[in-house]
C-alpha cells in the first residue's frame, strides 16, 4: 500500500501512539578516528547536522549529510565510520514506537535508508535545540515532545509503503490494529467524501461486526461514531474561520442546525455557538484566562 493522499500519520489519533525513548541522547561529535560498529535491541534514529559518516547497515552502504536522517532499525547490526572531512556532529535517540501500546509501528513500514529533511531550515533549529538541551543522563517530558516531531519529520520524508505482509497477515492481533489505524487514517483524511466510511470499510478482509468492535476497543468509538467527530472537528475549523453555525451544519452535512449543535456539543463538549463566540473573544482581545466576559456569554445565549 503506497504512501495516500496528505501526510502519512496525520490521521492517526494521537493517544494512538506511544513513544519511549529508551535512553539519554548521544550527542555526537565525531572526528575521523570515530569508528563503530554494533547493534541495538531498539530502533535509532541518527540526525546529521554537520560533517558526515558513511555508514554500512546490514550489508547496505549509506551515507549521512548535513541536514539528513537514517533510521537504524532494531537489531541491525551497522558500522559507521568518518574517512576524512570536518567534524560530525548531530545526534542518536534510541526509541520505541508502539501502535495501540503492543504493536512496532516502525516495523511496518517500509522506509528509505536515510532522508533528507525538506524543511531543514524549519527542522535544523529544533534539532539544534534538542542536542543542546538534552540531559546527560535522563530524559524529559519536552524531549519526548520534540523527538516525536523530528521522529514524525523524518517518516514523512521517508515512507515508502505499509508492508503488505503485515497486512495480509490477518490471523495476528498486529495486523487488526494497523488495519484500525488506516481506517482511522482514511475517514479523517476525506470525512465529507461521500460513501467514504463503506469505501474505507468495503475491503477489509474482517467480518465487519469484529472488526468494529476492534475498532471501538481501540478508540472509543465505532467507525461511524469515529466519521461524526471528525466531520465535527472540521467544523470547529469552519466556525473559528467565522462561518455562522447555521452556515457550518450546512458545510458538514448536516441539515438540521439544531440536530448538528447537539451533535456538536456532545463531542466537542460545548455548543457550536460558544465555540464560534470564544475565537472572536480571543480575536479581540476578549477572552481572559479561559473565560468570557459575562456580556459576550449573554450576546452568545440567543445563539443556536
Amino acid at each position: 500500500m503506497d504512501k495516500s493522499e496528505g501526510q502519512v500519520l496525520a490521521g492517526i489519533p494521537a493517544d494512538a501512539l506511544s513513544l519511549k525513548l529508551s535512553r539519554s541522547t548521544i550527542k555526537m561529535r565525531h572526528t575521523s578516528t570515530w569508528r563503530v560498529e554494533k547493534s541495538n535491541e531498539v530502533h535509532d534514529l541518527v540526525v546529521c547536522i554537520s560533517g558526515g559518516a558513511h555508514y554500512e547497515l546490514d550489508g547496505e552502504a549509506a551515507t549521512l549529510s548535513p541536514g539528513e536522517a537514517m533510521l537504524i532499525p532494531a537489531g541491525a547490526r551497522f558500522v559507521g565510520r568518518i574517512e576524512q572531512g570536518p567534524v560530525y556532529s548531530g545526534f542518536a535517540q534510541h526509541f520505541t514506537l508502539d501502535l495501540f501500546g503492543h504493536v512496532d509501528l516502525i516495523s511496518q513500514m517500509d522506509l528509505k535508508r536515510t532522508a533528507r529533511f525538506s524543511r531543514w531550515e524549519v527542522i535544523e533549529p529544533l534539532v539544534r535545540h534538542y542536542r543542546d538541551t538534552s540531559p546527560v543522563s535522563a530524559t524529559t517530558l519536552a524531549q519526548y515532545h520534540l523527538f516525536m516531531v523530528i521522529l514524525i519529520e523524518y517518516i514523512e520524508e521517508a515512507f515508502i509503503r505499509w508492508r503488505e505482509q503485515a497486512l495480509i497477515n490477518t490471523a495476528g492481533p498486529d495486523a487488526l490494529s494497523l488495519h484500525v489505524m488506516l481506517t482511522a487514517a482514511r475517514i479523517t483524511g476525506n470525512p465529507f467524501k461521500r460513501d467514504i466510511l463503506n469505501e474505507a470499510l468495503g475491503k477489509l478482509p474482517y467480518n465487519a461486526d469484529y472488526f468494529r468492535r476492534a475498532f471501538k476497543e481501540r478508540l472509543g468509538y465505532t467507525p461511524t461514531k469515529f466519521l461524526e467527530f471528525k466531520r465535527l472537528e472540521q467544523a470547529m475549523n469552519i466556525l473559528a474561520a467565522g462561518h455562522s453555525v447555521k452556515e457550518t451544519a450546512a458545510l458538514t452535512g448536516y441539515p438540521d442546525v439544531y440536530y448538528f449543535s447537539r451533535q456538536f456539543k456532545r463531542y466537542i463538549g460545548t455548543s457550536p455557538s460558544a465555540y464560534r463566540l470564544r475565537n472572536r473573544a480571543k480575536e479581540s482581545g476578549q477572552f481572559i484566562d479561559g473565560s468570557f466576559y459575562p456580556a459576550d456569554i449573554n450576546r452568545a445565549s440567543g445563539d443556536v
